[in-house]
């Protein structure tokens, strides 16, 4: 039997297929685009040219498109996905997670792949990847390069609006005023990590080992301010933005025994 943990994001759909030793057989993402169902057809369909059948498939679905996904032998929050996904990629048995998605933040304590502790900013974009995305568009730069430029800063710049409707128009008007690109990419990276601040905050173990999941997984300048921020490293992993396709492809393979 094949395990395959489909992870539909807002912004991205993950899929990772698993065999039965727990081995990542592949990995791929694609846009999640306006349809979570459309995602889905775009998914067998690549399953299909990999040479996967999904109908033969043992699936576990997660993210906020995981109602869509039909076929799947079970539906599987988010947050549990993570924990599990991310205990099986970094080896650790106690620790906190730091997942930034595109439309919201979580702040994840886990023991033993399992959830102990979660909060999550789901009410606002600031502090996700939707806030970095508007942002870099105003720049008119792509996320990769939002991350790259903010290292040539020359003044710590702070956006002191933390909606993304006011932090827009801050950044409009210091776009008007002359403002350099680094300097403003900067200030919004620290406005994500500030907001990441506050909700780590909740958690009542802070001083467990920290991963970040997520899209910004591989932007590491991004990890640099965040570790600083912390005052200790924060780890991370090519495949953690996989972390909840992992957690359910693993979910997959215990379920099926």
């Amino acid at each position: 039997m094949t395990y395959l943990g489909i992870d539909i994001g807002s912004t991205c759909a993950k899929s990772v297929i698993m065999n039965k030793e727990r081995g990542i057989l592949d990995t791929f993402v694609i846009p999640t685009g306006w349809s979570s169902l459309e995602a889905l057809k775009e998914i067998k369909e690549k399953l299909r040219i990999k040479g996967y059948n999904f109908e033969d498939m043992y699936c576990i679905s997660t993210g906020y498109g995981r109602q869509a996904v039909e076929g799947a032998k079970k539906r599987v929050t988010e947050i549990t996905c993570h924990a599990k996904g991310a205990s099986v990629l970094f080896g650790e048995d106690t620790f906190n997670i730091v997942d930034i998605g595109g439309q919201d933040t979580k702040v994840i304590s886990c023991h033993k792949g399992k959830v102990m502790e979660f909060y999550m900013n789901d009410k606002c974009s600031a502090g996700t990847g939707k806030f970095l995305e508007i942002m870099a568009n105003r720049l008119n730069v792509t996320l990769a390069d939002l991350d790259r430029i903010a290292r040539d800063h020359t003044e710590q710049l702070q956006i002191s609006a933390m909606c993304t409707v006011f932090a827009e128009s801050e950044i409009v008007s210091l776009i008007g005023q002359g403002t350099s690109k680094p300097n403003i990419a900067w200030g919004v990276l620290q406005s994500v990590v500030k907001k990441v601040r506050q909700e780590y905050a909740k958690l009542s173990e802070q001083d467990l080992p920290i991963f970040l999941t997520g899209g910004l997984c591989e932007d590491v300048y991004f990890l640099k301010l965040l570790s600083d921020s912390f005052g200790r490293k924060v780890c991370s992993d090519p495949k953690a933005r996989f972390a909840g396709a992992i957690g359910a492809a693993v979910l997959a393979a215990e379920a099926d025994g």
